[in-house]
């Protein structure tokens, strides 16, 4: 194992930047540190998601083992990502982490009907987490994008690719969530704002 740490503050970061693991220092108002950012928590969502199936009733949570399975290797794979921005000669996603994430994609797909409306990200509690993950994950990717702008070398297609791909997961999960739990998807309805027409 690594360097365990012993000590959780060390005044170094009051200075306005943040240690890298090559020994460099860089502000932390550094680009890289927007996408470090979203992607920490994007994953603290992710583990929001995994709590909420946790506390459901043992029958239900039942239901849910395969997606709890892919949640805690999603939450390792954005783990990874981090280090990769962390330490640019680390790589820690390839294309079998992609192409995993687009056969859950299409295995859960298979089992949702024709998608015919826009969903709006609402539902229900679970439901509605996991669109606050796939939104939080779209502005991740964002950030990622600018980071590359600026310096090609300090993120990896890869990582690139698997935000890209994790947020249509997100899409398909809250779906495949709703359907699981037996709750209902809530659609867009052009309808609803006639109210306001004169």
């Amino acid at each position: 194992m690594g360097n365990r740490l012993t000590k959780i503050y060390t005044r170094t970061g009051d200075d306005g930047t943040t240690g890298m693991a090559d020994g460099s220092r860089v502000s932390k108002a550094d680009a890289l540190f927007f996408v470090m950012g979203d992607v920490d928590e994007l994953n603290a969502h992710i583990g929001m998601i995994l709590a909420q199936i946790e506390a459901l009733e043992a029958d239900k949570a039942q239901r849910f083992i395969a997606i709890s399975d892919s949640l805690s290797t999603v939450q390792h794979l954005l783990f990874n990502i981090g280090g990769e921005l962390a330490m640019p000669e680390y790589k820690g996603i390839s294309e079998s982490h992609i192409s995993w994430l687009e056969s859950e994609i299409d295995t859960f797909n298979q089992d949702l009907p024709a998608l015919k409306d826009f969903i709006l990200p609402a539902g229900s509690a679970l439901v509605s987490q996991v669109h606050i993950a796939r939104t939080v994950c779209r502005r991740a990717e964002r950030q990622a994008v600018n980071l590359q702008q600026i310096s090609k070398q300090a993120i990896s297609a890869n990582a690139l690719k698997l935000l890209n791909r994790l947020s249509d997961w997100l899409f398909v999960l809250s779906r495949y969530c709703a359907k699981v739990e037996g709750s209902k998807e809530v659609l867009w309805d052009k309808t609803i704002l006639d109210k306001f027409s004169s």
